[in-house]
């Protein structure tokens, strides 16, 4: 263990875990560690680093391990810094966390990581690969698509565009997945067994008041994830190493319904895939810890569809009105949200709202995304809307139909892949570095796929601005954009290289996401335990 991180840095991050550990004093933590609160109080102020006996202290009763707390190595991070956004969550994942910090301290990843990282001739020429394409043709692919930008699940002429390029290096393809007409499924020709190599790719542009347009960077996504599986297949076919190259054009990110990737998990479409990557837009170079978790909350995406009976307005007591009832369903959910726990977020907008002002509205359609930072309490607040929208339809006389039509959900991450991913990002000159690891999420919006198999989202910095904006779509024509790009298909493909060649990583990766699969199973359990609904009588 390195312990050269300055006083301040140390600081910061003991601030930062004491209070995703719920105490929000210094007394609070100093309480449970049994040392009085003055003389703690130097450490997170930065005047004095904290002495060893103290972290052990913290390592015994909590499960941060001394790697995180001197070096912000991830796989010391525990889970909870930044995967439970509740105190109820805290306290279901204690147990499971101090299994995970031994299961992370079992695998020993800084070892991994600077086994794998070191001098190697063949990676180093993979990766150079991936850059060489990129550089020759992709990123002006990525100039192309990004200019030429194509809303979910309407992206034809993008698919066209990496499909074809795919066929020009020895891909067969396959169109239409899962029944998604610009979904694919494009294999190498030349593939040679296990392992198999899963690389996901997107292409669809955000919806905007100007039209459709790359803020998210997806128009990068697909030449990025061709210039690392290309250079691999190449290197398999040229060493007769064994393994198979697959990449998966998954549309629609930004849209449901459908979710495209959990469509085509349940259409079989990744079965046999032992590892997939991915790669995504970043204003910083960064990577999730281990854990499992989400980016933006657990979601479920909800359509309530109002159906009334039309009449004239002057006569409205003739129809029953769907305007109303939609109204009125909005208002319930407000008066609900006292009962609802208050980390919730419940965000609606209407649909449809009606034909004309003289006619009683006989149709009307909200849709919702209820969100939740996990997902068993997240079934009690859809209940709540759910129940919301029939009482609306039962006081205006109307009927409604519910449609949960999608969800987003906690996924895996493993820091066997993602520390050797970082360390690559930075070894191939990515801008933007935070040294200390982000909340813990899968590589993939929906959770469906990484809960079955282990993957890696990278994210080299490509951008100044965040996310969604127009600031960010401009950067993926500049000189901040095209280094991140460059930089996440080399690493892409450096990590693939890994897995591929190395037996002892495969199962160093396979272990990890046997072990976090399960403890994520335990934590769901204990979370069913404490989020009881109460009983209410029937009235006397």
């Amino acid at each position: 263990m390195r312990l050269g991180a300055n006083h301040s840095v140390i600081a910061r991050r003991l601030v930062q875990t004491r209070l995703a550990l719920g105490y929000k004093t210094q007394r609070a933590l100093t309480d449970q560690i049994g040392i009085w609160s003055h003389l703690y109080n130097p450490f997170e102020r930065g005047s004095r680093r904290i002495s060893l006996g103290v972290a052990l202290l913290i390592y015994e009763r909590f499960g941060v391990s001394l790697d995180w707390i001197y070096c912000g190595d991830a796989a010391g991070l525990p889970a909870a810094l930044c995967a439970q956004d509740t105190q109820t969550e805290k306290e279901a994942a204690r147990d499971v966390l101090k299994k995970m910090a031994a299961l992370e301290q079992a695998l020993d990843v800084p070892a991994i990581v600077a086994r794998l990282t070191g001098p190697s001739a063949d990676r180093d020429r993979v990766a150079a690969r991936a850059k060489e394409l990129m550089d020759k043709e992709l990123l002006a692919l990525a100039d192309d698509i990004a200019t030429h930008p194509e809303i979910g699940f309407e992206e034809k002429r993008s698919t066209s565009k990496l499909t074809d390029y795919l066929r020009q290096h020895n891909f067969s393809i396959e169109a239409g997945s899962a029944g998604l007409a610009t979904a694919f499924v494009a294999k190498f020709r030349q593939n040679n067994g296990a392992p198999t190599l899963g690389v996901i790719v997107e292409y669809d542009a955000l919806r905007g008041t100007k039209g459709a347009f790359h803020g998210d960077q997806h128009s990068a996504q697909g030449p990025v994830g061709l210039a690392a599986a290309i250079a691999m297949s190449e290197y398999l076919a040229r060493t007769k190493t064994p393994g198979s190259v697959i990449v998966y054009g998954t549309p629609g990110e930004e849209m449901m319904p459908p979710n495209a990737k959990t469509v085509m998990h349940e259409a079989r479409v990744f079965d046999g895939a032992d590892i997939i990557v991915r790669s995504h837009s970043s204003i910083q170079t960064s990577r999730p810890a281990h854990g499992f978790g989400s980016c933006c909350l657990n979601i479920i995406g909800a359509k309530y569809t109002f159906s009334g009976a039309p009449t004239h307005q002057m006569t409205p007591w003739n129809g029953r009105n769907a305007l109303q009832a939609v109204i009125q369903f909005f208002g319930n959910v407000d008066a609900v949200r006292m009962s609802i726990r208050p980390e919730a977020r419940i965000q609606g907008v209407i649909l449809e709202g009606g034909a004309a002002p003289n006619v009683v509205p006989d149709r009307t359609v909200a849709d919702f995304y209820i969100r939740y930072p996990d997902e068993v309490y997240l079934q009690q607040v859809v209940e709540f809307v759910d129940n919301a929208a029939k009482a609306a339809a039962l006081a205006t006389g109307t009927k409604v139909k519910i449609d949960h039509y999608g969800k987003d959900l906690d996924g895996i991450g493993l820091a066997t892949l993602a520390e050797v991913g970082f360390q690559y990002m930075k070894n191939f000159g990515a801008t933007g570095v935070n040294p200390d690891p982000a909340k813990p999420q899968g590589y993939e919006e929906t959770g469906s796929v990484s809960r079955d198999i282990p993957g890696i989202g990278l994210s080299a910095q490509s951008s100044t601005f965040s996310n969604h904006t127009y600031e960010m779509d401009a950067d993926n024509l500049k000189e901040v954009g095209h280094k991140g790009f460059t930089v996440d298909a080399q690493a892409m493909a450096a990590v693939l290289f890994d897995f591929a060649t190395r037996a002892d990583y495969r199962a160093a990766v396979k272990k990890e996401f046997d072990g976090i699969k399960a403890l994520f199973g335990e934590y769901q359990t204990a979370l069913k335990k404490v989020y009881t609904a109460p009983t209410v009588p029937d009235p006397r």
